[in-house]
């Protein structure tokens, strides 16, 4: 139950997100809703594979070179499912942020023991 609570706030932050940067475009809540999964996989597949190759970059960005690495998974998000538009880099790292904050005060609204 828990994980379909935060998928669900996921999505809805996805479109929130959306909704309030300029140069991203989700045509809907299914779009949002398969984006959440497939941010999701990219999450737990890919983003822990470029975080280790790109330790030393990281650590001399004192872990700033992590929102670049989070604005290139948005983009090969964007690249995946149709009907979710980003123009460019930095809107994919505003996206990044801006969706990291929703998605943090959402849950906490939503589900407070997590």
């Amino acid at each position: 139950m828990r994980i379909i609570i935060k998928w669900l706030a996921m999505a809805a932050s996805i479109l929130a997100a959306a909704y309030v940067i300029p140069g991203v475009a989700v045509d809907g809540l299914k779009t949002a809703l398969i984006l959440a999964v497939v941010l999701g996989l990219i999450n737990l597949v890919i983003k822990p594979i470029l975080i280790l190759v790109t330790l030393p970059v990281n650590i001399l960005t004192l872990g700033l070179f992590t929102f670049v690495i989070n604005a290139l998974l948005i983009l090969l998000a964007s690249s995946i499912v149709k009907g979710f538009e980003v123009d460019g880099f930095l809107t994919a790292l505003l996206f990044g942020v801006v969706l990291s904050i929703f998605n943090f005060v959402l849950i906490k609204i939503v589900d407070p023991k997590d």
